[in-house]
């Protein structure tokens, strides 16, 4: 019987042995030949697709974002009174700062945008199942520290729509039974929201950036231990089933990333209007609450949730338990089966889910008012039902179609 091969596991062709300066190197700390085997020769499943390039667009730009952030931070007071200027002295007074700070903004959106298709991605291909749980819990806590940067960085820029977020999530949290009152006590660091609600923010934004760096190490790692899933979802079994790292995907990484910096170029220069919100740039001021509070598109999904149930605390738990329901997603599919391909009802749900995901995000935007308080009811309840009912039930019930031979077989290739 021919056992699976694990990508990035099997034996490459010996490579000749470095020579001069890195040879020397690379004999007393091997970094050079360590390189080679895990980004040149690294075995990959020869059929990954476009969306197997979100990995490689979010590496970049997150270091992008750590570069602008490290040069915004050098000009930022995190103070109430002074933060709304520090940071349009960076647009108006300082050579570069509104590119920089743009770019940082534009970035910030399109990292979250990257990180959903990766995170759908990881969904609809079974990314999540053996032996990659540690993969996905790792991709998982990524999402909940970068989630909690964006917000950290959303509040610096000290305007309107960052105060008032900061109070709405604040107050939220004041809602938690027994210990509420205290973790909001701490959260705002005194009776109301100020210079030291403000600096431990400044603090928290700029360590879980780099913070999220170490992480990224650890989910890379995971990749090379257990390999990359691909859409069939199948094992390689045989070496025509891979193809080694370069050139194949460092060449189609490049494509991608060529297509999303044209659209960041676009979003930058041509339409920046559509992630920025006006509101924001007038100074936060306590005593005039704004028409329409809302966060971030990125964060309207869980808005939504926040708001379609009336108790704070009820709303808090739906939206806190939407991302812990995920880090269940390994134990809660129990189906062999891991490519939604080969999945009817899962793949019919999946679609469904996504609805109802973005339905939430509607609710968000119209704060969850009449009609829109019902529609956003039924999402949550749909969202909930599908990871709770639905993906347990399909491993019993679901009749699957059946699995090519191979990945080559699948290609047209015995």
């Amino acid at each position: 019987m021919t056992q699976p091969i694990t990508p990035g596991h099997q034996p490459a062709p010996p490579a000749p042995e470095s020579t001069g300066l890195s040879g020397w190197i690379d004999q007393r700390l091997p970094i050079i030949s360590a390189f080679k085997a895990e980004y040149i020769h690294f075995r990959m499943p020869r059929n990954l697709n476009g969306l197997w390039n979100f990995g490689a667009i979010l590496t970049i730009v997150l270091l992008l974002m750590l570069a602008t952030g490290t040069f915004l931070a050098m000009h930022y007071t995190p103070t109430t009174a002074e933060a709304f200027l520090s940071v349009e002295a960076i647009d108006r007074q300082l050579a570069g700062g509104w590119l920089l700070r743009a770019i940082h903004m534009v970035g910030a959106n399109l990292f979250l945008a990257a990180l959903y298709v990766h995170l759908f991605r990881g969904l609809y291909y079974g990314s999540y199942k053996a032996p990659r749980e540690l993969l996905w819990l790792t991709g998982l806590l990524l999402l909940v520290m970068v989630m909690a940067t964006a917000f950290a960085g959303y509040i610096l820029p000290w305007g309107q729509m960052s105060y008032w977020g900061a109070d709405v999530i604040s107050k939220a949290v004041g809602a938690v039974p027994v210990i509420g009152g205290t973790l909001e006590h701490i959260l705002a660091g005194g009776e109301a929201l100020g210079d030291i609600f403000l600096h431990r923010f400044f603090v928290l934004h700029f360590i879980l950036a780099f913070l999220v760096v170490g992480v990224v190490g650890l989910h890379v790692a995971a990749v090379h231990v257990s390999g990359s899933n691909n859409p069939l979802g199948i094992e390689p079994k045989t070496p025509k089933d891979t193809v080694p790292f370069h050139p194949y995907f460092t060449s189609k990484d490049l494509f991608g990333l060529v297509l999303f910096a044209l659209i960041f170029a676009l979003l930058l220069f041509f339409w920046p209007g559509l992630l920025m919100e006006a509101d924001n740039y007038a100074p936060a001021d306590p005593m005039h609450t704004p028409a329409d509070i809302e966060p971030e598109w990125y964060f309207l999904p869980f808005y939504g949730m926040l708001q379609s149930i009336p108790s704070k605390f009820g709303g808090l738990l739906a939206a806190a338990g939407s991302l812990l329901v995920l880090f269940a997603l390994p134990w809660l599919d129990r189906s062999p089966v891991r490519s939604a391909r080969f999945r009817p009802l899962c793949r019919v749900g999946l679609i469904g889910l996504v609805v109802s995901f973005v339905l939430l995000g509607l609710v968000g935007e119209h704060h969850a008012a009449g009609g829109w308080m019902l529609l956003g009811r039924a999402a949550l309840l749909y969202y909930y039902c599908y990871f709770l009912v639905l993906l347990p039930l399909a491993s019993r019930i679901e009749k699957t179609r059946p699995l090519p031979a191979s990945i080559a077989a699948a290609q047209g290739e015995g």
